[in-house]
């Protein structure tokens, strides 16, 4: 029975340093969950979607990345959501469950009857009030979102198996050399405070297969080296895996967009997927202008209220301009990002690239991509303060930050 009086509240791992590594150099400048698509950070678009969890009490971020770096976003977001958001950093990477478990009196503190888990590297149209119910209605321990995805691309993923009828899960693999099924785990679950002890009872069980023996150094050494440690402890592998079958662990599957944000190229993916979506959600949001006081602007465009946009440029579509950007006369922008402070002088062209932060492009500068997600050069990506000279073209490029490009360059990564 749904009680008003439950309190629900939710967690979203947002990770550190050492998990940004596929994310530079984009990453240098700013923590991979603040950084932004669709002119919000990464980390905004699970945060919001928790908005319309019914009875939330708060919200916890959890990672290892300096609570300096966190601040001033969760005071802000704090403010404009009306909810508690907390940073919680880990004083080492505990994996997925563990971190959770890491923080277990401070998350259970509300006396939740359900925690949300979500992966900030996620993007989705998080539908996390039809998980609540799903959850409700099938009475177990937990509830994944998942997709259907390509028989192709599904051994990128952690596969499953889930009764047709019931929603039941009934086998999860992670990454499997070989196929097992269509059906994905989208990084979203919901579980009952149950989880917590299926967490501890991992914990404990290792902690009493190492006092079983007294081992000699050697042995102990390899040992520990085909181990892990008793409090790193993985959702998928740890949990999802051994629990599969036993009726306590469920599915809900969504028909939505989903991806997940893994690179720079994705990001770009992403940000047109959010911007497509605010058109449905926050038309307020997206930019419109018809070429007389405003810029022409085509399809899904965010322009930050700080930039300076020339109304004879044409921008569109799926272009997030960020704050204090300036873009002259008979510029045209498609598909990209446009960071804080960069400057696009005239007749400059812009596609399928990400601009970095106080970076400039000169007259009639050509920076551009092919647009395919899945190569490590399949987009044009410019570091923080990288300036393009007049006339010079950026193909399927990457330039790492404060470099001078005089002379055009194709498939190349500038160090």
């Amino acid at each position: 029975m749904k009680n008003s009086e439950e309190k629900v509240v939710a967690v979203i791992m947002v990770g550190g340093p050492t998990k940004g590594t596929r994310f530079r150099p984009l990453s240098f400048n700013t923590p991979k969950p603040l950084f932004p698509l669709a002119g919000q950070p990464m980390v905004h678009h699970p945060i919001s979607a928790c908005k319309s969890i019914p009875n939330l009490a708060r919200i916890f971020l959890i990672g290892f990345h300096e609570e300096r770096e966190f601040a001033l976003y969760v005071s802000s977001i704090s403010s404009e959501l009306n909810i508690p958001v907390r940073y919680l950093k880990e004083d080492k990477p505990h994996g997925s469950a563990g971190g959770l478990y890491y923080f277990k009196d401070i998350i259970l503190e509300d006396n939740p009857s359900h925690v949300f888990l979500l992966n900030c590297d996620v993007c989705c149209s998080f539908p996390l009030p039809e998980m609540l119910d799903a959850h409700r209605r099938y009475g177990g321990m937990g509830t994944l979102l998942v997709i259907k995805v390509s028989a192709e691309s599904a051994s990128e993923f952690g596969e499953l198996v889930a009764d047709p009828d019931t929603k039941e899960l009934l086998h999860y693999t992670e990454k499997p050399e070989t196929f097992v099924s269509d059906l994905i785990n989208c990084g979203v679950y919901i579980f009952t405070p149950e989880i917590f002890h299926v967490i501890e009872d991992i914990r404990t069980h290792r902690e009493d297969r190492a006092n079983l023996q007294t081992l000699s150094s050697f042995e102990a050494l390899r040992l520990a080296t085909k181990t892990h440690a008793k409090d790193f402890v993985r959702l998928d592998q740890d949990i999802l895996s051994p629990l599969a079958g036993k009726k306590q662990l469920y599915t809900y599957e969504t028909m939505d967009f989903w991806e997940q944000i893994k690179t720079p190229a994705m990001s770009l993916k992403c940000s047109a997927l959010y911007l497509a979506q605010f058109r449905c959600k926050s038309p307020g949001l997206l930019a419109y202008g018809d070429g007389t006081k405003n810029p022409t602007v085509i399809g899904d465009v965010y322009i930050h209220p700080s930039a300076k946009v020339h109304p004879t440029a044409k921008i569109g579509p799926n272009v997030s301009i960020s704050a204090n950007v300036r873009v002259a006369a008979g510029v045209r922008l498609m598909s990209c990002i446009i960071l804080d402070d960069a400057e696009i002088q005239e007749n400059a062209f812009v596609t399928y690239s990400i601009i970095g932060w106080k970076s400039s492009l000169g007259k009639w500068a050509r920076v551009q991509g092919e647009g395919d997600y899945k190569t490590k050069l399949g987009i044009t990506i410019l570091g923080e303060a990288v300036t393009v000279e007049d006339e010079v073209v950026v193909v399927n490029s990457i330039v790492l930050p404060n470099k001078t490009l005089n002379i055009s360059v194709h498939e190349e990564i500038i160090l």
